[in-house]
């Protein structure tokens, strides 16, 4: 039982990891675009808005990356939970649980689409409004 607790604490230790860059992420994403949106409304440029936009988009991109990763472990660690002691080889891959945790489908996930959707709002009315 101990080579199967070590393992699903290595699992575990990947796990919190993907989920500490998304959670970094996210702080980057609301302070670089609102500065760069506090820039686009000091100097009434639109390069900055634009500017702003493309980094929304590819942290956005990013996050979903990271949270795919971060799924494809649980699938892992469901995976190796259900093992018996004697199957348990301490393997990290997590290619045969890519399917049903692709990146695109976690980028437009209801957690990142309501975080990153509601700052798109807030760029467009921005645009709407400049």
């Amino acid at each position: 039982m101990e080579a199967k607790i070590k393992h699903l604490e290595f699992i575990q230790a990947a796990i919190n990891r993907m989920a500490g860059n998304s959670f970094l992420l996210k702080g980057w994403t609301v302070t670089l675009t609102g500065g760069l949106l506090a820039l686009t409304f000091k100097q009434i440029d639109r390069r900055y808005l634009y500017i702003s936009f493309v980094v929304l988009l590819l942290f956005w991109f990013l996050d979903g990356y990271y949270l795919s990763r971060e799924r494809r472990f649980i699938a892992l660690y469901d995976d190796v939970r259900a093992k018996v002691e004697e199957q348990i080889d301490f393997s990290m891959q997590t290619r045969p649980f890519g399917k049903s945790c692709h990146w695109i489908i976690c980028t437009v996930s209801r957690t990142l689409l309501l975080f990153y959707g509601g700052l798109l709002v807030v760029h467009f009315a921005i645009t709407l409004f400049l």
